[in-house]
């Protein structure tokens, strides 16, 4: 069951007003849609309160609370649903976040660490979908940029006289290739050189940070080289910096958001989202929305142009290398009842790992 979208001029001076009895009522209901999916009526609420109150006094008040666009009836019964708009209000407001508890943290990244010691860092960052996954019920997501390794070879191979391969080998045990055009009447030797040269400075580094060394020492380098293999150097870190910059994604648990369809509007919308999920240039986009602030970001169904169809909701989190950059997020989709309280301190302790990894506490 859906929440209709956002309304586009929300009655903001009516919320700040609500008094504590309508919080409450307004946060039972919530918290009965997170936990059942289903509409709740004046009667159920009324047991549930810590207060005494009548069925006929709680439904004055969820009167007012729909008046305030907070909450809406999905059809003609007396139970309510929050809205997209009430959600978020929640969220922001409302909602009490935990911590996690110290054998899940423990999980979590003696897991996540085994991963990057015994395979790659990208092996460890599926793991970390995986995880999400499982503690969400949602599909784990993680989107990251391919200049996180560090190197440990790099290799000039000459293909023909005015191609050569750019091997890169990281730490982490990967490889990529990438095809370089040749400056004129360069010898073969030249490949050895600029090879021999990158390889004395790499010393575990990025290939963006070897590329700041590089250009700051941009004078010792001409000294050292002739001017082909020069250019050679800058045209080989040039090719494979501007590729690595490229985003991925990992998407782990999509299965998952199968379970307990209640309706055949509930199946509908999760083929939506999972059209959503193979447009992957949206859902990167949208995750790295996630790197523009500190912390933990929730979106909320139709507040964003992906979910708009699906009605889904993200809580996404970034991760940051060495040197403190954002490179990267690591978040759970799913319906816009997920258990926020539990799902948002897992993100963020799981995008805090993962930072720690990049800056090599292994």
């Amino acid at each position: 069951m859906n929440a209709p979208t956002v309304p586009p001029s929300p009655p903001t001076r009516a919320i700040a007003e609500l008094n504590e009895r309508s919080r409450e009522i307004f946060r039972q209901i919530v918290e009965s849609y997170l936990a059942t999916g289903e509409p709740v009526g004046s009667k159920n609420i009324a047991r549930m309160l810590p207060m005494t109150l009548s069925s006929a006094s709680v439904r004055n008040v969820m009167a007012d609370l729909e008046q305030a666009g907070l909450i809406f009836a999905p059809h003609t019964s007396a139970g309510r649903l929050p809205t997209q708009y009430g959600l978020r209000f929640f969220v922001d407001a409302l909602l009490e976040i935990g911590d996690v508890a110290a054998d899940e943290r423990d999980r979590i990244e003696s897991q996540m660490r085994a991963a990057a010691s015994r395979h790659t860092f990208e092996t460890a960052l599926a793991e970390a979908s995986s995880m999400l996954s499982g503690i969400s019920r949602g599909a784990g997501v993680v989107v990251t940029t391919k200049t996180n390794a560090r190197l440990k070879h790099i290799e000039f191979v000459r293909l023909d006289p005015g191609r050569a391969l750019v091997v890169l080998v990281s730490d982490d045990g990967s490889v990529e290739n990438r095809l370089l055009d040749l400056p004129p009447g360069l010898p073969v030797s030249a490949l050895v050189e600029a090879s021999n040269y990158l390889n004395a400075r790499i010393a575990g580094r990025t290939l963006p940070e070897l590329r700041a060394e590089l250009q700051q020492r941009r004078a010792e380098m001409e000294r050292e080289l002739d001017e082909l293999t020069a250019r050679l150097v800058d045209a080989g870190l040039a090719t494979t910096v501007g590729a690595a910059e490229g985003r991925q994604l990992i998407v782990r648990g999509q299965a998952n958001l199968l379970e307990d369809l209640r309706a055949a509007e509930d199946l509908e919308r999760i083929r939506l989202l999972f059209a959503d999920l193979e447009t992957q240039t949206d859902v990167i986009d949208l995750l790295t929305r996630a790197d523009e602030g500190e912390g933990v970001r929730i979106f909320i169904g139709s507040e964003n142009r992906l979910f708009s169809l699906s009605g889904s909701s993200m809580i996404a989190a970034p991760f940051r290398d060495g040197q403190q950059r954002v490179v990267g997020a690591v978040g759970v989709i799913g319906p816009t009842r997920l258990n926020y309280a539990r799902i948002v301190p897992m993100v963020d302790f799981t995008a805090r790992v993962v930072s720690r990894l990049l800056e090599g506490g292994r």
